[in-house]
C-alpha cells in the first residue's frame, strides 16, 4: 500500500480496506501520543499531543475524501460528519461499510481493479 498517497493526497479513490487501515493507523497514532501525554502529565507533552492531533486532521481528510470519491460523491461530503448525532453515523456507514462505484467514475479508476 502506498501510504504517502493514502494519507497525504486528496485526489483519486480508495476502497474500504484502505479506508479502514488508514483511519485505524491515524487513530492509533493519536491515541498512543495521548496515552504518553496522560502518563507523563507534562505541559510539554500535552502540547505535543495537541500538535499531533491537529496535524492528524490532514491525513484523516485525505482518507475520507478519497473514500467519498470512491462512492461517486464530492469530497465536500466529509462535512456531513459535523451534523450532530446523525452526521458521524452517516459518514461511517457511507465510507466504512458501503461499496464504492464499480468501474471508473469522475474521480478515477476503480481501486479494486488496479
Amino acid at each position: 500500500m502506498d501510504w504517502q498517497y493514502v494519507l497525504f493526497q486528496f485526489d483519486g479513490r480508495i476502497n474500504r480496506g484502505k479506508w479502514w487501515a488508514g483511519t485505524i493507523a491515524v487513530g492509533v497514532g493519536v491515541w498512543i501520543v495521548a496515552l504518553i501525554a496522560a502518563i507523563a502529565d507534562s505541559t510539554v507533552v500535552w502540547t505535543i499531543y495537541a500538535l499531533v492531533a491537529l496535524l492528524a486532521i490532514w491525513p484523516y481528510l485525505a482518507i475520507a475524501i478519497k473514500r467519498w470519491h470512491d462512492r461517486g460523491k464530492s469530497g465536500w461530503w466529509v462535512l456531513i460528519a459535523l451534523i450532530p448525532l446523525i452526521g458521524p453515523f452517516w459518514a461511517l456507514i457511507e465510507t466504512g461499510f458501503l461499496k464504492g462505484d464499480e468501474g471508473p467514475n469522475e474521480y478515477g479508476p476503480d481501486p479494486l481493479t488496479r
